[in-house]
């Protein structure tokens, strides 16, 4: 890992379930860069909610939020380390 790497949690609020397949490839293809991953669907409200604890280089987590941003019906937050 390149020593100017970041930890950040990428947080995903889905509201339609129909882009969960683009969400997990996504994922997939940064699998390499994922410390972890929660999810947790709140079935009252129809949503589910997922956690993405990464470890990259910003522009690398620019890219995969950014991505995943860009999904219709998925919003996302990004918060990152300082070191």
């Amino acid at each position: 890992m390149p020593e100017n790497t970041r930890v950040a949690v990428i947080s995903i609020v889905v509201e339609n379930p129909e882009c969960v397949a683009e969400i997990n490839g996504i994922l997939h293809d940064y699998s390499d860069y994922i410390i972890g991953r929660m999810g947790i669907p709140y079935r009252e409200k129809n949503i589910s909610i997922i956690s993405v604890v990464i470890d990259a280089e910003p522009d690398v987590i620019n890219r995969v939020s950014g991505k995943l941003g860009r999904l219709d019906g998925a919003t996302v937050k990004t918060a990152c380390s300082k070191k």
